[in-house]
């Protein structure tokens, strides 16, 4: 398995670029080839080829279905990140929920 991109979105971009930092530390201290961003829910469609997972923001889990439409054609597995871990900047809690998709898309590919 290669480098797993995860591309988190909220409304500015900006909640969502304190806990991609806290998930990046997490994801290099535990040695897990993952390379996190943050994006405005705006420019999603910007980075279909530039990751393998897009995390919502709680706030949006009303978009769902329209960010699961754009992005499960191109195999893009698309979730939201719960309340729990986006409240408190879970780095950790960021980086499990990647893993967890990453290993389903992998095994729905089998």
């Amino acid at each position: 398995m290669g480098t797993i991109r995860v591309l988190l979105c909220c409304g500015a971009g900006f909640s969502s670029g304190f806990l991609a930092q806290k998930a990046r530390q997490a994801a290099k201290k535990k040695k897990i080839d993952m390379t996190i961003e943050a994006r405005s829910e705006s420019v999603v469609s910007e980075y279909m080829d530039k990751m393998d997972i897009l995390l919502v923001g709680p706030h949006y889990a009303s978009a769902l279905p329209k960010f699961r439409e754009q992005c499960e054609p191109r195999g893009i597995r698309v979730d939201v990140i719960p309340e729990r871990i986006y409240a408190a900047l879970d780095g950790e809690g960021v980086v499990a929920l990647a893993q967890r998709l990453s290993e389903a898309s992998e095994e729905g590919a089998k």
